[in-house]
C-alpha cells in the first residue's frame, strides 16, 4: 500500500464509489507516496480518508478484506497470468453480449422480413391482378416506400443520397423499436388492403399507428429504465 500507483487506484475507487472519501487526506497520501518515511497500513487507510472500499478487522477471526473491484486489481498487480486471464474472460463477455444484441436486431429484422411477403401478397392478391410482372415490383417498392415514409418520414431513395458511404437500406439501419413497428405497419397495411382502403387512406392510418407505437414503446423503455438500480 505503499506504492504510489495503489494508492492512486484505491483513491480513485474511493472517488467514485465513496460520497464521504477525505479527498484532502488523499492528496497528502499520493504527495508523500514513493519516500523512504511514508508508511500506509490498511488501518491508517481507512480511518484518515473515511474509506469503504477496504475492511480492515483486527482479533483471531480479523483480517483485511477488500471490494471485489480492489482485490481483482491486486491479484492482477501480484500475477501476470492473473491479470491475462482477466482480460481474455472480459473480452469473451463483451463479445457474447454484442452477439445477443445482434441475434436481437436479427431477430426482429426477420420478423419484418416475414411480414413484407404477407404484405406483398395481399397487394398482389386485391390492387394488381390486372399489372404484368414489370408493375408488380415497381408497386411493391411504391408500397415499400409508403411504410418508409409514414415510418422513417423520407423514402429509400432520399436516405441513400443523404447516405452514400452507408451499404444496405434504410431498414438496416433502424432500432429495434422500429423494426417492430415496422413489423405490425406492414401486417396492417395488409389489412387495410383487403378492405380496400385506397393508399392515401393507409398512409394516415399507418403514419397514426407508428407514432402511437413508437410513443408506447418509448414509455415502455423509459419505465425499464428507470428500474434498474442506481
Amino acid at each position: 500500500m505503499r506504492n504510489r500507483n495503489t494508492l492512486e487506484f484505491i483513491g480513485l475507487w474511493e472517488a467514485l464509489n465513496n460520497p464521504n472519501f477525505n479527498r484532502v487526506q488523499f492528496d497528502t497520501f499520493r504527495s508523500e507516496a514513493g519516500l523512504n518515511r511514508f508508511t500506509m497500513t490498511p488501518g491508517k487507510w481507512i480511518n484518515s480518508t473515511n474509506a469503504i472500499g477496504i475492511v480492515s478487522k483486527a482479533g483471531r477471526y480479523g483480517g483485511t478484506y477488500a471490494h471485489y473491484d480492489i482485490a481483482m486489481e491486486f491479484a492482477s498487480w501480484l500475477s501476470p497470468e492473473f491479470k491475462l486471464y482477466i482480460i481474455q474472460d472480459y473480452k469473451r463477455l463483451k463479445e457474447d453480449e454484442n452477439s445477443k444484441l445482434s441475434l436481437t436486431w436479427n431477430l426482429h429484422r426477420e420478423i419484418s422480413k416475414i411480414n413484407y411477403k404477407i404484405h406483398t401478397d395481399a397487394i398482389k392478391e386485391y390492387l394488381l391482378k390486372d399489372l404484368t410482372d414489370e408493375q408488380l415490383s415497381f408497386k411493391y417498392a411504391s408500397e415499400a416506400d409508403m411504410l418508409n415514409v409514414a415510418l422513417f418520414n423520407k423514402r429509400a431513395s432520399t436516405w441513400r443520397k443523404e447516405n452514400p458511404a452507408l451499404k444496405g437500406n434504410i431498414r438496416d439501419y433502424a432500432s429495434l423499436n422500429e423494426l417492430l413497428v415496422l413489423a405490425n405497419m406492414e401486417s396492417y397495411n395488409a389489412i387495410l388492403i383487403e378492405k380496400g382502403i385506397d393508399q392515401k387512406g393507409r398512409m394516415i392510418e399507418l403514419r397514426n399507428l407508428a407514432k402511437t407505437q413508437l410513443m408506447s414503446l418509448d414509455k415502455l423503455n423509459k419505465l425499464d429504465i428507470k428500474k434498474f438500480p442506481k
